[in-house]
């Protein structure tokens, strides 16, 4: 797949992820047009002055809530990258209907305007709160993959295909965790929820090149796993400030000890590759499942889990990962 001839819009186009993503691309890929759909306008000024104001860059202001208007962006659009969300899990549990709206409702117009439109693919990023949900996100976040897999049903003899990108934490991320620990810092006291917790973690510029190569491979129905490191709290929170003093105060509604990227279930249909894991549509026969040829099969029982994981990132890796966000916080701090 050439991207120097087509046209992407990105859902969420202002967020961490979308502003990533648009700049990889534009730099390393140089496509016809990129549309940056987004219902913040006010963001979608900060980042045109920011240096993303690239002519094949464009500035389009909607909500995934409004199908019409999600038609309107994708006249013409070659491939739709779906990274709009509501992610943070206090606010999806105080506001549940909202979620809903936005990463089922949101997800489903996203489905429908992009068959309309003639759009070729379509690549969705999920979470590994998707697996065995037990917040809210989880449980919509579960059920726009389901949408997103199961609408290949629509395609019929149309060329769009459907398929997601499953991967956990992103380093630095807005809500990561580092930012507040290097701010409790200054206090001599982090609070962790639980000893005992473990993440998986992969940094921005990963995830954005993975979703692009996933999009390259993609035949439709799948959902794309990325082999990455997990890491334990604890040692995050001692790398970022080993003299301070670390109080528990609880595990808090909605989360988990440890992360799962592919439950049990799903391992029986779910092919390893070198660097990563693809689950196939265990529901349809349509497209997606020719990576059986590809691959292996897993064992019965297999988890991909954090707490499992044989990859854990050690502590010169940590101290590699928080140093470039730690100079970024101290930065904004003094400008502030």
């Amino acid at each position: 797949m050439k991207w120097n001839d087509k046209t992407v819009l990105v859902t969420g186009g202002t967020g961490s992820f979308g502003k990533k993503f648009i700049q990889v691309l534009v730099e390393e890929h140089n496509p016809v047009k990129v549309i940056i759909f987004s219902r913040d306008e006010l963001k979608q000024h900060e980042m045109r002055i920011a240096g993303f104001d690239q002519t094949n860059l464009r500035y389009f202001i909607g909500d995934v809530r409004d199908e019409r208007r999600l038609f309107r962006a994708m006249h013409g659009v070659d491939v739709v990258v779906h990274a709009a969300a509501l992610k943070q899990v206090p606010a999806c549990e105080y506001n549940p209907i909202e979620a809903i709206k936005t990463n089922i409702l949101g997800s489903s117009n996203v489905v429908e305007a992009a068959l309309d439109a003639g759009v070729n693919k379509v690549m969705a990023l999920s979470t590994d709160k998707a697996v065995n949900p037990i917040n809210l996100y989880g449980a919509t976040k579960l059920a726009a993959e389901k949408l997103i897999v199961q609408s290949n049903a629509y395609a019929g003899g149309r060329s769009t295909r459907y398929s997601c990108v499953r991967y956990g934490n992103v380093v630095g991320s807005r809500g990561s965790v580092i930012p507040i620990f290097i701010q409790q810092r200054e206090t001599g006291k982090l609070t962790i929820t639980d000893e005992r917790m473990t993440r998986f973690w992969i940094s921005l510029e990963q995830g954005v090149r993975f979703v692009i190569r996933r999009i390259e491979q993609m035949q439709g129905g799948e959902v794309f796993v990325p082999k990455i490191p997990s890491m334990k709290i604890v040692d995050l929170a001692k790398t970022i400030a080993p003299e301070a003093e670390l109080e528990m105060v609880g595990i808090r509604a909605g989360e988990k000890l440890h992360e799962v990227l592919v439950s049990e279930d799903e391992a029986r249909t779910t092919v390893e590759m070198e660097d990563m894991y693809v689950v196939q549509p265990a529901e349809t026969p349509w497209f997606g499942l020719a990576w059986a040829e590809k691959g292996k099969s897993l064992s019965d029982g297999f988890r991909y889990a954090s707490d499992t994981n044989s990859d854990w990132f050690n502590i010169q890796q940590l101290q590699e990962i928080i140093a470039p966000l730690e100079d970024a916080y101290l930065s904004a701090s003094v400008k502030e």
